[in-house]
């Protein structure tokens, strides 16, 4: 499940990904225009800025700006710096894989299997799709926003 810190964070991403490029934006800018507590959202900007998915320039003219232009940048990849792995469980994670203490035999394990599964459609999606699609998506009629999987 994303988190709020995974949520502020793409809202604050997705906003960045608005202005032109290079034009830095105060994060009290961010935080009022998407409803986001100024504290927590200047903690989310600096775990993007050490990640390398933002820059920041202080006293005049300064705030934040996106590191690289927004169609180089993947969902999926801002919701890791964010929240970690994808899976559900440890166990069907690619990139924190722990074995459950409670599994006889992981390759027949039907809540892992599933959960595997789980994992992979929601990286298909995430990995695929870049922030300026996701910005892209409020632009979009409704129809255009089911996914079949």
């Amino acid at each position: 499940m994303l988190t709020k810190k995974g949520k502020y964070g793409l809202k604050a991403m997705v906003h960045l990904a608005g202005r032109p490029l290079g034009e830095a934006t105060l994060v009290t800018d961010i935080a009022v225009a998407n409803e986001i507590p100024k504290k927590f959202l200047d903690t989310i900007l600096g775990e993007l800025r050490n990640a390398g998915f933002v820059n920041s320039r202080k006293g005049k003219g300064g705030g934040y700006t996106l590191a690289r232009p927004a169609h180089e940048i993947m969902v999926g990849h801002i919701v890791r710096v964010l929240d970690g792995p994808l899976a559900p469980i440890q166990c069907a994670s690619k990139t924190s894989y722990r074995r459950c203490d409670d599994c006889a035999d992981e390759k027949k394990c039907t809540v892992r299997l599933l959960m595997l599964e789980a994992r992979n459609a929601i990286a298909m999606v995430l990995d695929n799709r870049s922030l300026a699609e996701m910005r892209a998506l409020a632009e979009t009629d409704d129809a255009d926003l089911m996914y079949y999987i």
